[in-house]
């Protein structure tokens, strides 16, 4: 016992000691996209914030965390100060990229995986940039909500964080001239789908001299025919979920869906095969898999089967020319997927990346950049400690083997490492701060309420006035 205390003391040192150089290191590296000193002294404390303990994170608790008298140093980084909000995610992009190979270069870790997926915050009204009722899929149900489509850098045997983003806005707003002016998007805005939206991230990515072996995504795009013409220009292999009504061309011209194909090749069971799609917490995850080749040789359907449900996944595959080509290869990328939603749930249970409040085109793609700063802090941080602080004993190899004495530690994780940051970046606010920020908070809702009853006066007259008129006419 007294061993692994000492243990894990040691990893606390070491872990909250790195990702203080790491934080440093990365807000360094951001200065040069902000014009002046004290937009970027701000992004700071807001980096701070969001990896802090504080309960819920908005314009008011960051400028109270930071020490501000007021939040209008808060909003005005969102919403008017002058920087680059695309060129500082090049630069959390590339310090994110650059510290996970580096942790996997100590690994030997496999391959890179960038992976596409979209999600969502609800919002209440319609003044929102993007904001538009649709099916959400962070609240399970059709809700009025924005939706942003990301990219997430997978290093296999490594780790994984956000590095790229791009809100969806629907069409009907970008022509609306007056909804577009009220929600800050900019004039040259056009409308893109999601599968367009990742491509620009891709593009973006490239860009910055980072590649991947694969290029993952679920059916949104998947059935993006622009999205795989991009990818097969570019020489990028793809693992992309399909429908089961996706058509596929087989050998001899014949053309079925996926769910057609799959009925038919793979009725003979030795066409499957049972293999790990990649390890989780609980151990390796483990499905039936059929490799069914296509018309074209750089094309191929991957079908993955649930061994208890029998549930089909259909994956659409594409391999360039002169690249290794393996139902191995191919089920790694298929299984590598994952991570973005665990980034997903990290964002957003750890760095509010659910909990903005603004409005504006600009300022949610602002506070979405700083989130994703925060989040690759600790990501890189845990990466590069993943060997140094993994203690625990030897996975069992028996069903009734017995437990081990000591089970150890797990290697430090994303959360771990914001706590430990957030306990060292964390200062007491003194008294006069915190009552000075009470007294604001009673005054500034006083205001409001005094508002919210003035407008409710004024559609309350209306409708008496209304109906007067229709008395008077009937007389």
């Amino acid at each position: 016992m007294t061993s692994t205390k000492s243990e894990a003391a040691a990893a606390a040192r070491i872990g909250a000691g790195l990702a203080l150089r790491k934080r440093d290191e990365l807000l360094g590296l951001l200065r040069p996209c902000f014009a002046r000193t004290e937009p970027w002294l701000q992004a700071g404390k807001y980096v701070s914030a969001l990896v802090s303990e504080l309960p819920r994170v908005n314009g008011w608790s960051i400028a109270r965390y930071g020490g501000d008298r007021t939040p209008d140093r808060t909003q005005r980084l969102l919403n008017h100060a002058v920087w680059d909000t695309f060129a500082a995610m090049s630069v959390v992009r590339r310090f994110a990229a650059a510290g996970l190979e580096q942790a996997a270069r100590r690994r030997r870790g496999g391959m890179t995986v960038g992976a596409v997926d979209e999600t969502g915050q609800e919002k209440a009204g319609s003044a929102t940039a993007g904001v538009k009722r649709q099916y959400m899929g962070c609240a399970g149900r059709v809700a009025n909500g924005i939706n942003t489509v990301h990219l997430a850098y997978v290093r296999d045997k490594a780790g994984h964080a956000l590095i790229g983003a791009r809100q969806w806005i629907p069409r009907e707003q970008i022509t609306d001239p007056v909804k577009s002016l009220v929600t800050g998007l900019p004039p040259d805005l056009g409308f893109r789908t999601k599968g367009q939206l990742a491509i620009d991230i891709f593009t973006s990515a490239y860009a910055d001299g980072i590649g991947f072996d694969f290029a993952c995504g679920d059916e949104v795009y998947g059935n993006c025919t622009q999205l795989r013409e991009f990818f097969e220009a570019e020489s990028q292999a793809y693992v992309l979920r399909v429908a089961s009504n996706f058509m596929i061309t087989l050998p001899g011209e014949t053309k079925l869906t996926c769910k057609e194909a799959a009925r038919r090749l793979t009725r003979d069971r030795r066409r499957w095969e049972v293999r790990s799609a990649g390890g989780g917490s609980k151990g390796q995850r483990w499905y039936a898999w059929a490799w069914i080749g296509t018309a074209s040789p750089r094309h191929h359907l991957l079908v993955r089967r649930h061994l208890k449900t029998g549930e089909l996944a259909f994956h659409y595959c594409f391999v360039p020319e002169g690249q290794l080509c393996t139902k191995t290869r191919l089920i790694r990328a298929a299984g590598l997927r994952w991570p973005v939603e665990e980034d997903f749930q990290f964002g957003k249970d750890c760095f509010a990346l659910d909990q903005c409040q603004a409005r504006l085109y600009t300022a949610i793609a602002r506070h979405i950049v700083l989130v994703m700063a925060a989040l690759a802090i600790c990501a890189v941080t845990a990466a590069l400690l993943r060997d140094r602080t993994d203690t625990q004993a030897p996975p069992p190899v028996t069903p009734d083997q017995p437990p081990p004495a000591e089970p150890g530690l797990i290697p430090l994780t994303i959360p771990e490492i914001k706590r430990l940051l957030a306990a060292l970046t964390t200062r007491p606010l003194p008294p006069w701060h915190v009552i000075r920020w009470h007294a604001w908070t009673r005054r500034h809702q006083a205001r409001s309420r005094w508002f919210h009853k003035r407008a409710r006066l004024a559609r309350d007259t209306e409708p008496s006035l209304v109906s007067k008129r229709n008395a008077a006419a009937l007389a």
